[in-house]
């Protein structure tokens, strides 16, 4: 057995409270192995992984458990092992890296922006093997680069991590992982925010490199595509314990707890399509051969140089009742012309047309009374919700921006009720952002969007960051609120399987081009073009063997 963690407890210190984040937790892990530890957010899975790894701060303690990972490393099923919990930091630094190594969820906030990406694999490199020279570390980095499939890997060493993209720096984060050549991966939710071809890309990457090395991996995800596609075993985690865990074949097609089980239900295609759809009427809001060029500019005086088509000559409709999901890659312009066709971006060229209406050349003063009928929810609430205001006042402000209420008591009460449509009590009136889940917060943006009562709303990414079950509730919630409010919804994703769900239409968008559009399940079950069949082969779904 490579790891052996047995009864492990992982208290948090929070002012004069000790909170118990994980609970007798066993779980093992042998050479060649890969473990997904499944489970909701507050789970308490990556706390177990940073106990793992040694990595928490001084308000964590561990009063009880054991943490052993194989000595001899050469007999990796033989001989004694070492318990982590028990070991100096001088002990643990020869552990980490060489013998276990961490990929982070968020590689853009593990990367120092102001090192170039080879310098920091080097530094990895050399904090493992001190007396290795700067010219022989470099060259094992480029090769390690390779390895991980960036392209111009020797021109790559120097850029800094802003200059690559989601994937590229996630990839950078398995090279630094690799590079010691650990006998353990722990990959903490490494592929969540990332479009569906580029996660096929990193989970066959990561396997491929598991093969060659032999090399145990201890993958956290919420995803349980992910899991049918990867995992050998499945440990289901919740409130800090592991609930159940079996062979991959066992938990997923024949779940032993009702924990599990709720998972499953709570997955887009599980889910119960008796929800009535409107019939779609007039066409309410849509855009004709509208272009968005952003200006890149460079030279001392920062003189334009070429153009970013963001969005490049659409033309899209979307119908009185109607669910038009978006979807496409990022980078394909998806939240570009969302954002256009409710005029939070001005387009360079084309018309945008709202019930009849060319709006393209309105003045603020003219859009007004549109500016209430077309509204917008964000991919992440919390940025887009002011700190310092409660949700009262966020709620109150754009009604009383729109003349609606006779009062600011009625304005108050009519709050209220908005969060009652979006199924959260009313007395969360005086809360603030700080003080909701992600799931709430999101709850908060549509009730924050509907309070000027509009017809058409776009919703940008908005359970891309949710676990899936309240994903499933969020979904819901928006079909029904469709369904009492006969809205119109333009719904930006990367997920299909959250598309074959919630819409009617779906639009595909590559490079900023449309290069696809009709009903949801010609395209999503026989689609024309070859991006869109490439988009949804890539989707990782659970399928029995």
């Amino acid at each position: 057995m490579l790891l052996q963690v047995t009864g492990l407890q992982t208290n948090l210190q929070i002012g004069e409270h000790s909170i118990q984040v994980v609970r007798d937790l066993d779980l093992h892990l042998r050479a060649g192995e890969t473990l997904c530890l499944v489970g909701e957010s507050g789970s308490g899975k990556s706390i177990t992984a940073l106990s793992i790894m040694r990595l928490l701060p001084a308000i964590a303690s561990h009063p009880a458990g054991r943490i052993g990972l194989q000595r001899n490393t050469g007999e990796r099923d033989t001989g004694e092992a070492d318990d982590l919990l028990t070991l100096d930091e001088t002990a643990l630094g020869k552990i980490r890296g060489r013998r276990m190594a961490m990929i982070f969820q968020e590689p853009m906030s593990s990367l120092n922006p102001v090192f170039t990406i080879g310098e920091q694999i080097v530094e990895a490199l050399q904090f493992c093997h001190p007396d290795m020279s700067w010219d022989a570390a470099r060259d094992i980095a480029i090769e390690t680069l390779r390895e991980v499939q960036i392209d111009d890997a020797q021109d790559r060493f120097d850029d800094y991590p802003h200059r690559l993209s989601g994937g590229q720096r996630q990839r950078v984060m398995i090279a630094m992982a690799l590079v010691c050549e650990p006998d353990i991966l722990i990959a903490d939710e490494p592929t969540t925010a990332l479009d569906v071809t580029v996660q096929a890309e990193i989970l066959a990457l990561i396997r491929r490199l598991q093969l060659e090395r032999s090399m145990a991996v201890l993958f956290i995800t919420h995803d349980l595509g992910v899991v049918a596609q990867i995992a050998d075993r499945v440990a289901v985690m919740r409130d800090g314990r592991i609930v159940e865990t079996g062979a991959r074949e066992d938990v997923l097609f024949h779940p032993a707890h009702d924990y599990t089980r709720q998972l499953l239900a709570a997955l887009p295609e599980n889910l119960p399509a008796d929800i009535a759809s409107p019939e779609a009427g007039e066409v309410l809001a849509g855009v004709s051969d509208l272009q968005v060029h952003f200006p890149r500019r460079g030279g001392l005086f920062r003189t334009v140089r070429s153009y970013v088509r963001a969005v490049d000559g659409v033309s899209l409709q979307i119908r009185r009742g109607e669910i038009v999901a978006l979807v496409g890659e990022s980078g394909s312009g998806k939240s570009t012309l969302g954002r256009a066709l409710v005029r939070l971006i001005k387009p360079t060229a084309g018309e945008i047309h709202f019930d009849g209406t060319n709006v393209t050349g309105f003045s603020r003063r003219d859009f007004h009374s549109y500016r209430r009928r077309m509204q917008f929810v964000f991919q992440d609430p919390l940025s887009s919700l002011n700190p310092r205001l409660n949700i009262q006042t966020a709620l109150c402000e754009p009604m009383a921006v729109h003349e609606i209420g006779e009062s600011a008591e009625d304005r108050v009460e009519r709050a209220a009720r908005l969060l009652e449509d979006v199924q959260l009590p009313r007395e969360f009136l005086w809360r603030y952002p700080h003080e909701f889940s992600g799931g709430q917060r999101q709850r908060v943006g549509i009730a924050r969007a509907l309070a000027t009562q509009p017809e058409f709303i776009v919703c940008d990414e908005v359970t891309s960051a949710l676990d899936v079950s309240v994903q499933a509730e969020l979904l819901q919630l928006l079909m029904n609120l469709r369904l009492r409010f006969n809205l119109s919804l333009l719904f930006i994703t990367h997920n299909i399987s959250v598309v074959e769900y919630i819409s009617d239409k779906t639009a595909v968008m590559h490079r900023g081009k449309l290069v696809e559009f009709g009903d949801t399940d010609s395209v999503c079950g026989s689609p024309a073009e070859e991006y869109t069949r490439q988009l949804i082969s890539a989707v990782p779904r659970i399928r029995a063997a």
